[in-house]
Parts: C-alpha cells; sequence; structure tokens
C-alpha cells in the first residue's frame, strides 16, 4: 500500500525572526506533525516566545515561510491572515483573562465576535467548555476569585472556543505548583487525545517536557539557531551536543 503524504500542521522553513535589525534566530527549519505534542525549548531570552507570535500571525518574520496545514500565514492577505487566525486556540502565560468579567464572560467573547450563535447558544457552549476543561459550575467567578492553575484552565476554556484542533501553548505551567502543573500536563493530552488536536507548548518545564511530549526543538540564544530536534527522552539520553545534554539534565541550569 502506497501511504499518502500527510500536510504537516505547520511547516517553517527558512525562518529568520527578531526585532528591527537584530536577528534573535535564523534559518529555522521543522514540521509539526498531526496530533503531536511539540513542545519549542531553549534557555531564557533564546527567541521561544518570539517564534511563537511569529507562528500565530502576530509578528511578521524577516525572512521565511511558516505555513498552517498548507496555507501561508506569512504572504496571506488580511482577510485570510485572519481566517486563519481564527483557526486556531491560543493560551498566554497566566491565562490572560479580563479581569473586569466573569470567566463565562470571557470565554463568550470568540462567539460574539466570529459566531452567529443566539445568547442561549453561546452559554450552552461557554459551559461545554468549561466542563471540558474541568470548571464547570465556575462560570459566574471573577478571575481574581480563582486560582492560578484555574485561571489558565479558563484561559484554555477560552483558546477553544470555536472548536479548534490546533493549539498553542506559551509557559502554561509558569508560576504553578507541580501538583497543579502535572495536572495541566494530563488536561493537555486528554484533549489531545478526546478532540485530535494538535499542541505547541512554549516552555522550559523538563518535567511536562518528558512526560508529555512527543518531540521538541531546542533554540539557542549564542548561535542563533536549533541545535537539537526529536524525541526529548533519547535527547537527554544520547544526544552528541554537550549544551543540549547540559540542559536537558539539568546542569545547564546550575551553569
Amino acid at each position: 500500500m502506497v501511504k499518502r503524504n500527510v500536510t504537516p500542521e505547520i511547516q517553517v522553513t527558512g525562518l529568520t525572526i527578531g526585532y528591527g535589525t537584530r536577528v534573535l534566530m535564523e534559518n529555522l527549519e521543522f514540521e509539526v506533525k498531526r496530533g503531536e505534542i511539540f513542545f519549542i525549548m531553549g534557555g531564557s531570552g533564546c527567541g521561544k516566545s518570539t517564534l511563537l507570535k511569529h507562528l500565530i500571525g502576530l509578528y511578521e518574520p524577516m525572512r521565511g515561510e511558516i505555513k498552517l496545514r498548507g496555507r501561508s500565514i506569512v504572504r496571506a492577505d488580511e482577510d485570510s491572515r485572519l481566517e486563519i487566525m481564527r483557526s486556531f486556540g491560543v493560551t498566554y502565560q497566566g491565562g490572560a483573562l479580563f479581569g473586569s468579567l466573569t470567566v463565562a464572560e470571557n470565554v463568550a467573547m470568540p462567539l460574539e465576535e466570529y459566531t452567529d450563535l443566539s445568547r442561549a447558544e453561546i452559554a450552552e457552549t461557554v459551559e461545554k467548555k468549561l466542563e471540558l476543561v474541568g470548571l464547570k459550575g465556575f462560570g459566574g467567578f471573577m478571575p481574581a476569585e480563582l486560582s492560578g492553575g484555574m485561571c489558565k484552565r479558563a484561559g484554555l476554556a477560552r483558546a477553544l472556543a470555536l472548536d479548534p484542533t490546533l493549539l498553542f501553548f506559551d509557559e502554561p505551567s509558569a508560576g504553578l505548583d507541580p501538583v497543579s502543573s502535572a495536572g495541566l500536563d494530563r488536561l493537555i493530552v486528554d484533549l489531545r487525545d478526546r478532540i485530535g488536536a494538535t499542541v505547541v507548548v512554549v516552555s522550559h518545564e523538563l518535567d511536562s517536557v518528558m512526560s508529555i511530549g512527543d518531540r521538541i526543538i531546542m533554540l539557542d540564544k549564542a548561535r542563533r539557531g536549533i541545535i537539537a530536534a526529536g524525541d526529548p527522552r533519547e535527547l537527554r539520553d544520547s544526544s552528541d551536543d554537550p549544551e543540549v545534554l547540559r540542559f536537558l539534565n539539568r546542569d545547564g541550569m546550575r551553569k
């Protein structure tokens, strides 16, 4: 049987990113496959979150191409770019909830903005998304009344509002205790399995990476590029790059 070519969920070629004339990363090349939990790793200040902002179309690259499900988000016109951006969900550090709105009102915002659903249909959808992330019954709470982990789950419910199957997480475990962090990891895996999502995570949390990551790329600030790519457990145990070994075995954190 001849195997069919499956278009990658994300395809990055010849990508150079930075600010103004300052180059952070150059000539990046990688793919994210359908159904993967894919981590972007590296030391502080190497450009992980900046790369994420390029992948979701917030920043324009200096050079190179980014395709989401075969469609260029770099060369797209404004209408096409917005259409592509509505096809995925993003969660930001801390949840990025609007403090003056209830949890339910936060989750409802994308539905009110981008759909023609009635108020009753929006309310029903919001309840389903909150239940999906373990926040059933918390729709009437204000963000200030939630724990850090609950705020992140509420942000995830909002990211899921439009039923995307491509999800981006920016440092999802930042500021969480180990138990809450492990719970969020389990939720990410559960969502991948239940809705068939592809997940891209920016993180330096090694416990999460080794627990749920299928593949990683590791960025290096000094070399301005990708210095490792593959299964994180294999790289931790047998990489031929000393910097990768130090980082993935925590030795790099004591430098």
